[in-house]
């Protein structure tokens, strides 16, 4: 059975820099009937497990360490008996969550994930934080951009630990570089495609956010 995609959204709060905000996450689920991944882990363990429903879960991949896209990670990965996957440039913000546990592995440019079939590719894309990495499903045409790109733009760039040239980068060298219909499934809102947001680069650049 050919690799699925599911999308769950869980409302909660993001926290950073002082501030608090209400946000809706999307989690998506690749896999089939008897095995999945899952990417990012926000908000709602119990929703997530029930997502789930049963299958064996080969890895929780976080797309970034933000509070809203781990918050329910460690709850989530004892239920479902799974490592959880970070990239090493965000256990600062990984330590404001759980300060006394680290991730059980580190994410690198190029690491490969097989699932049902197919492979999902990790791409190294600072900037909305150090350590942010979408995962390109290369055989479905989809890449999932957690907060880098979404529908209308680059993510946030005005906080701690993030940097606005430093994300432009990452979407014109990893992600503008992929094929103009590859759909673009993001970490907050509907999706995109790479051939919608690409015309608009240098206005992004002009504006500065």
């Amino acid at each position: 059975m050919p690799a699925r995609i599911e999308q769950l959204v869980t409302s909660g709060t993001f926290s950073l820099d002082g501030g608090t905000w209400n946000v809706d996450n999307n989690v998506w689920v690749i896999g089939d009937d008897e095995e999945c991944l899952i990417i990012d882990s926000p908000h709602d363990a119990e929703a997530i497990i029930a997502q789930v429903r049963g299958r064996r879960v080969k890895a929780i991949l976080l797309s970034h360490a933000h509070n809203d896209h781990i918050g329910a990670a460690r709850q989530v990965a004892e239920a479902v008996n799974t490592n959880i996957h970070l990239h090493p440039d965000d256990l600062m913000l990984w330590e404001q969550v759980y300060p006394d546990t680290g991730p059980d592995r580190y994410l690198a440019d190029h690491d490969v994930f097989e699932i049902s079939g197919t492979a999902l590719r990790v791409l190294h894309t600072p900037g909305h934080s150090p350590g942010s990495v979408c995962f390109l499903l290369e055989d479905e045409g989809t890449v999932f951009s957690g907060d880098t790109l979404f529908k209308g733009g680059p993510g946030a760039t005005g906080r701690s630990y993030s940097d606005f040239p430093t994300i432009i980068d990452s979407i014109q060298n990893r992600l503008l570089s992929l094929d103009p219909s590859t759909i673009v499934r993001t970490g907050h809102g509907d999706s995109t495609t790479i051939g919608d947001e690409a015309p608009d680069i240098e206005a992004w650049i002009q504006r500065g956010h």
